[in-house]
């Protein structure tokens, strides 16, 4: 026989007890006060110009003060789709994307492997011989390269024993734009690369080593696999930034010529607003460019995050 016993019912807590509502924000409310000055920052110096851009695409505008600003509805964008120079810019971007591959991902993986035994203060100074072309100037470079390029008795003339006038031909100006951007990124390539090959686990390579792997099949199958993430941020990194880091070189040495040859979407992008003077064609030119590589930039980031899931 079973005798049941009641259970007394839970006491109420005395409202004292219970932390107010003023109380509880002023504990939740640190970590907001100290992120508060980076976020309103970011407001007001990328999501508010951003909104204006996408405000000013929609109108017609020459960037006068005493000149109103005129609607004109997707008339920009329309206007942009059918001219020939964009679908031109984007294709030139693509090759000099492609073009900056080698001196972001291929150079600096070999210089990365071939320097991994150097230590000390070898290390120091190679370290900083390789990334100091990244501290110069583009202005300044870019007129160091405009004597070294002179068609007219140029070290790099002479060196390669040609008679070519690099900047003001149209298939030697792109690649002359490629070289010196890549000769700037490259430094900053092999440090990262350097330092995605310090966080690989040694004991990998001597696991594969023990089972009678050669350097170079640890090479291809333990290291390249684990250095992925990192070769997938260089590539993020050239997407995104290539036509920006070539904007300076251009506009010092080629002014996007010759016939348009250098021109890409971002010196496109800045012709636009700053040389036609229409403020909203260059507008929705930005728009047009922000969208896209946020496309390919959200795709590599997936990439990145499977590739890291994947090494876990």
């Amino acid at each position: 026989m079973f005798i049941e016993i009641p259970v007394p019912a839970a006491l109420p807590v005395p409202s004292a007890a219970r932390p107010s509502l003023a109380r509880r924000i002023a504990r939740a409310a640190p970590p907001y006060l100290y992120l508060a000055p980076g976020l309103a920052l970011l407001v007001v110096w990328t999501y508010r110009p951003l909104a204006q851009t996408v405000q000013l695409s929609f109108y017609s505008w020459n960037l006068l003060p005493t000149t109103p600003m005129t609607p004109g509805g997707w008339a920009n964008y329309e206007q942009l789709l059918d001219l020939p120079e964009l679908g031109r810019s984007v294709t030139r971007t693509v090759v000099v994307i492609l073009g900056l591959l080698p001196f972001s991902i291929g150079i600096p993986v070999m210089v990365g492997l071939m320097t991994r035994a150097v230590r000390g203060r070898a290390r120091v100074v190679y370290q900083a011989l390789v990334f100091a072309p990244m501290l110069v100037a583009p202005v300044a470079s870019a007129a160091v390269w405009r004597w070294l390029l002179d068609p007219g008795g140029g070290a790099v003339n002479r060196v390669l024993g040609v008679d070519l006038n690099w900047l003001h031909e149209t298939a030697p100006s792109q690649l002359s734009i490629i070289g010196i951007t890549g000769w700037h990124v490259l430094g900053f390539a092999v440090l990262v690369v350097s330092a995605g090959l310090a966080g690989i686990n040694p004991d990998y390579a001597d696991a594969a080593q023990l089972d009678g792997a050669s350097r170079g099949q640890i090479t291809r199958w333990i290291t390249l696999p684990l250095l992925s993430p990192t070769l997938v941020f260089l590539t993020l990194m050239t997407v995104l930034l290539s036509a920006q880091w070539t904007f300076p070189l251009i506009d010092t040495l080629t002014q996007g010529g010759p016939a348009g040859a250098t021109t890409n979407v971002y010196y496109l992008l800045w012709d636009y607003g700053f040389h036609s003077f229409d403020a909203g064609l260059g507008a929705a030119a930005g728009i047009l460019l922000f969208a896209g590589f946020g496309l390919v930039a959200a795709g590599l980031v997936r990439l990145t995050e499977r590739l890291t899931f994947h090494d876990d």
